[in-house]
């Protein structure tokens, strides 16, 4: 990591509210593990919620998810906004039973970790 990742801030790298494309994308992977209807019901919550912030590493622990590697496509085009001085989008998640469901934003979220894994991340969490 470069000297100058280390010195990011999260006013530098994160929107303060989602995108409006983020909520289809979320409800495209939550028609996965839900019925289409309660899959809705979760994007209507993420919609509602207030965004909170979670640390990069707490949230990959909740998930069980791996680390993607830092040459992954979309995890190298998320690096690549943040140089340009883009902003991500917070995180969508979902409380599941035995873990968190990232339902959009996972490579979002390994970018970030990748600039720092102490930063807060914004998330909204159903």
């Amino acid at each position: 990591m470069d000297r100058k990742e280390k010195s990011i801030r999260y006013a530098d790298l994160w929107l303060k509210e989602p995108e409006e494309h983020d909520f289809p994308a979320a409800l495209d992977y939550l028609e996965l593990l839900f019925e289409p209807e309660a899959a809705a019901g979760l994007v209507t919550q993420l919609r509602q919620a207030k965004t909170i912030q979670k640390k990069a590493k707490d949230l990959f622990r909740a998930s069980r998810l791996p680390l993607l590697p830092r040459d992954n496509i979309h995890v190298k085009e998320n690096l690549k906004k943040v140089k340009n001085k883009k902003k991500l989008s917070p995180i969508l998640l979902v409380r599941g039973k035995e873990r968190l469901i990232i339902a959009d934003g996972y490579h979002r979220l390994c970018c970030s970790y990748y600039l720092t894994e102490d930063l807060e991340v914004p998330c909204r969490l159903v």
